[in-house]
């Protein structure tokens, strides 16, 4: 473990399932990534950048769960503004986005 954070902090990061409903290629960022759109329902549309490409086609993620941060402040990533954190596992260079087993609503709570 690199720090220990209190529950309240864990408490105010807020991750929500959402439903990924377009994805472009994203040939300014640094690194390989996507832009993905992503559904929340109620919370409405988000866009986020994913370094993502290694392991995932567009195809793949096309109406994809998954697993986002979304109360972070927005985040400029070259002429892109990036609005949710994906979250995935990391391995070597590859990361494996977290998702549910089953659809649920998207904007449902991850606790």
């Amino acid at each position: 473990m690199e720090k220990i954070i209190t529950f309240e902090d864990f408490t105010k990061i807020d991750l929500r399932v959402g439903t990924i409903i377009e994805v472009n290629d994203f040939p300014e960022a640094r690194n390989p990534a996507y832009q993905l759109t992503i559904d929340f329902g109620d919370l409405g549309i988000k866009k986020s950048s994913a370094q993502i490409t290694t392991l995932y086609s567009k195809a793949d993620l096309q109406n994809c769960q998954i697993v986002a941060v979304v109360n972070f402040p927005k985040k400029q990533i070259a002429k892109f503004m990036s609005e949710c954190l994906v979250m995935g596992a990391v391995k070597d260079d590859d990361v494996y986005l977290l998702h549910p087993e089953s659809k649920v609503k998207n904007g449902s709570s991850v606790n």
